[in-house]
């Protein structure tokens, strides 16, 4: 799978001035000579991403090429560049790179099971974008290094911006280009991170259905005695993800994107990409005990002694921090696990109607996966500034290539082959919608999830959501009966009713657009 074409190119840019595999304290030494941060009183460095502090979906564009056409899912998502289009902000991206007096070249690997992985190398501008792909990518080794001749090529050229944007088929001055066939990808003119990341799972998103692999956005972690205990927990950002993997009492396998093959789930990253936001050593202790020297804080507010003040988000909502998954106890290495018994999704109901926990029928599943209904949080995409409710196939749409019934289907197969409990976790709101009432308490939270994975759940007394047909727990040991049912949490019951069948109608506009079957569309609210 490797390209020669992107051999040469990592050739073209010379050897001079360019720096390999740096180790992370050299990684960090040059970024503070550098001006790129500091370091915080916890060891970890903390960085700016400058304007962008989120992804920019709007400036993301792939190639159009007749290799990938037919398998491309075109839209608001997949906005098409056409190759000599690709090729000039490539050339210009090129040009730039070899004209800086450093740069860092990272050699690693997406996918930690060795028959699916790929060999990925990530040139950057800037040393602590180095660290962060050294971070997020899995580490090769000194073998590894020698000869390396990788599947996919990432050139971050983040501080060159695009003066006339409209000439290249691009937006803004400021664009994320990725071409499928070429295995290339081109990140001009933004210093946020994570497009890096996203990058390559889009690439993994696309490769792994055609080689028997079910791509997932998703955490996973499995029992300490219980080998055969596994759960995934699909969500986009935000919606806990990271935060209910990193448990004291399972091994962590990844916090963020996986792949579902026939032997299990294996992690595609090396390391965990977590919000920082109002993060406390109470609430979050494996989180917070991973932030330290190798770490990489973004748009964290710092005190005068240095202090990462979490609760501050005058920057940004989207604070994060990057760190091996190694840095969390009981991490799983390699990271690789059986088969889920449960499959968890996340939604951050922005609206406070869906109750906190409920459990799935089959039909069910596939419809919520499908429709991928959370709130986009502040900050984690540019112009996002408050929550919103909306939809997102998936439960990752901004990260699929080809059309969600692809990735739906192949949910319904693995669950049906396993027997997977499937459920619904709202980790959004209750009372009242955003402004109005409050957010879920964490600590019910993890009480849901801790339920759910000792099997508490799997057959205790339920009763069905009047419009969305959910099957509500009765009861659940450690949280108040009078949450389970979210119209009970409101004021006004008829002002919940409302919001309810206001919700109903946005899901039924919605699954319009995806042909699913009867079944399924049946499995949706009643409106």
């Amino acid at each position: 799978m490797s390209s020669t074409a992107s051999v040469d190119r990592l050739a073209d840019l010379g050897q001079s001035n360019l720096h390999r595999n740096l180790s992370t304290a050299t990684l960090v030494e040059h970024a503070i000579r550098r001006g790129e941060g500091v370091l915080a009183a916890n060891g970890a460095l903390m960085c700016d991403t400058g304007a962008r502090s989120g992804r920019s979906p709007g400036d993301k564009f792939l190639e159009d090429t007749p290799a990938v056409h037919d398998s491309i899912d075109w839209g608001k998502v997949n906005q098409p560049i056409s190759p000599e289009n690709f090729a000039a902000l490539e050339a210009m991206a090129i040009e730039h790179l070899r004209d800086r007096n450093e740069l860092y070249r990272f050699d690693g690997f997406a996918g930690a099971d060795p028959k699916y992985r790929l060999k990925v190398s990530v040139v950057t501008e800037e040393a602590w974008h180095s660290l962060f792909a050294a971070t997020l990518f899995i580490n090769a080794s000194d073998e590894d290094e020698a000869g390396f001749d990788p599947d996919w090529v990432i050139y971050n050229a983040c501080n060159l911006k695009i003066d006339d944007p409209s000439k290249y088929g691009v937006k803004n001055g400021l664009a994320v280009i990725q071409s499928l066939e070429q295995r290339k990808v081109i990140i001009l003119g933004t210093r946020y991170a994570g497009e890096m990341k996203k990058s390559i799972f889009y690439a993994m998103n696309h490769d792994l259905p055609d080689m028997g692999v079910f791509p997932m956005h998703c955490s996973a972690n499995v029992d300490h005695e219980d080998p055969e205990n596994v759960a995934v927990f699909f969500g986009l950002s935000g919606t806990g993800k990271t935060t209910l993997s990193a448990d004291p009492n399972r091994d962590l396998v990844g916090d963020d994107e996986h792949g579902w093959s026939e032997d299990g789930v294996f992690n595609i990253e090396g390391g965990c990409y977590a919000k920082c936001i109002n993060l406390s050593q109470e609430g979050e202790p494996e989180i917070w005990n991973a932030i330290r020297f190798g770490s990489v804080l973004e748009n964290v507010v710092l005190g005068d002694d240095r202090v990462p003040d979490y609760d501050d988000g005058s920057k940004t909502e989207n604070t994060r921090v990057t760190y091996p998954v190694d840095f969390i106890d009981h991490a799983r290495r390699p990271s690789m696990a059986g088969h889920p018994r449960n499959v968890v999704f996340l939604t951050a109901d922005a609206f406070g109607v869906l109750p906190p926990v409920s459990k799935l029928t089959p039909a069910q599943a596939m419809y919520y996966f499908i429709n991928g209904y959370t709130s986009k949080l502040a900050g984690t995409e540019a112009g996002v500034t408050e929550p919103q409710p909306g939809f997102s196939p998936c439960f990752g749409g901004p990260f699929l290539p080809r059309p969600p019934m692809v990735y739906a289907e192949w949910l319904e197969r693995r669950i049906a082959e396993r027997g997977a409990d499937v459920w619904l976790l709202n980790t959004g709101w209750t009372g009242g919608p955003y402004g109005t009432g409050n957010r879920f308490s964490l600590a019910w939270t993890r009480t849901f999830v801790d339920r759910i994975l000792d099997g508490s759940l799997s057959s205790v007394e339920t009763r069905q959501h009047p419009i969305f047909g959910l099957h509500m727990p009765v009861s659940v040991e450690g949280v108040p009966d009078e949450v389970l049912d979210p119209r009970n949490t409101w004021a006004d019951g008829d002002a919940y009713d409302q919001m309810a069948r206001k919700l109903a109608t946005s899901f039924r506009k919605n699954d319009a657009k995806f042909t699913i079957s009867d079944a399924v569309r049946e499995a949706g609210p009643s409106g």
